[in-house]
């Protein structure tokens, strides 16, 4: 995240364009804050740094959000949390205008490897996940915790990028069924130990 004065105050004007369900373009971006766009560039990084930024600020109150309404324990929890973070992507209209505006861009900045947002959309499931297995709530064996938290952020991503990726609609109660499957929030926890 940003620090500078400068930075934050470029950073809050990406970020009100982008909820506007507009392009951030790094010129007007520039112009608008009365700098030339090597001092932007300085200030936030390049265009994809930028959008990053924007777009895990846009998630993490989303994903507290969720947390603040799931059920509160085990594999329900954490069902709960990817299904109201997913279908809040699904349905947020400035998110669905910059997916069909730059899909490529998009796919990108959200679902590869090299992605801010999707290492630290990981992290946050990886630890997710941790705390409900520390509570003895809930095993993710055979697999790691970040191994498991992977998996359900593909099937997120899966089923919230469904029209880039496979041309189907979006769709948030496929996505919960099968967080369901996966996760079994029905079957009684394994003692943890």
């Amino acid at each position: 995240m940003y620090t500078s004065d400068s930075a934050l105050r470029a950073f809050r004007e990406a970020r009100h364009t982008f909820i506007a369900g507009s392009r951030i373009d790094m010129g007007t971006l520039a112009s608008s804050l009365g700098v030339d766009r090597t001092s932007l560039f300085r200030w936030v990084g390049n265009r994809d740094r930028l959008l990053s930024e924007v777009l895990w600020s846009l998630a993490v109150p989303t994903l507290d959000s969720a947390a603040a309404s799931a059920a509160p324990t085990g594999a329900a929890r954490i069902v709960d949390v990817l299904d109201r973070f997913t279908a809040d992507l699904i349905r947020a209209p400035y998110f669905r205008a910059f997916l069909t505006r730059e899909p490529a861009r998009a796919l990108r900045l959200l679902t590869t490897t090299e992605s801010d947002v999707q290492s630290r959309f990981v992290a946050r499931v990886t630890a997710l996940v941790d705390d409900e297995r520390q509570a003895g709530m809930f095993d993710p064996a055979p697999l790691t915790s970040e191994e498991l938290a992977r998996l359900l952020v593909r099937i997120s991503e899966s089923f919230t990028y469904a029209d880039l990726i496979s041309g189907e609609t979006p769709d948030p109660a496929r996505a919960r069924a099968t967080f369901e499957y996966v996760l079994r929030p029905t079957a009684v926890p394994a003692p943890v130990g």
